[in-house]
């Protein structure tokens, strides 16, 4: 079971990456110090990652040292991980394609409305097409994680 200090540690690390941010968003900066803000925003995340890199590792060998204990922990089979790994990257890859698809149709499609308005239904069934494609990878990765459970 996690404890408090688990629980609110990456709450706190969220809140220290985003602030440097705030006010870049807010446009209140100027870019001499927006590019300073951005910086330390890579630098943060950076440290912030080599942090949690080291707690993860020293706590994995605390639970190396304990023995069995590392064992009973894992659940579930290799099988299942590499379905779990297949149902990812069915949905971010049809993603991935559906967005080179519509980034290609949409512009297409809004020249072809602006030219003409007769072809507003035709240029929007392409762009329909593309997006189907990221809907089809999200029900293949369901029924995936539907077999594996």
């Amino acid at each position: 079971m996690l404890n408090t200090f688990e629980l609110l540690l990456p709450l706190v690390l969220i809140v220290l990456i985003s602030l440097p941010l705030v006010s870049v968003f807010r446009g209140k900066t100027s870019a001499k110090s927006a590019k300073f803000r951005v910086i330390t925003h890579i630098a943060l995340f950076f440290v912030i990652l080599a942090g949690a890199l080291i707690y993860n590792i020293n706590g994995a060998t605390a639970l190396a040292a304990e023995g069995e204990a590392v064992v009973d922990q894992m659940s579930g089979s290799i099988a299942q991980g590499l379905g779990f790994i297949a149902a990812a990257l069915a949905t971010g890859m049809s993603a991935l394609g559906a967005g080179i698809a519509v980034a290609a149709a949409a512009p297409a499609a809004i020249g072809a409305f602006s030219e003409n308005d007769k072809n507003f239904g035709k240029s929007l069934i392409f762009v329909a097409l593309g997006e189907g494609v990221a809907i089809y990878g999200l029900i293949i990765s369901i029924l995936i994680i539907m077999i594996k459970l």
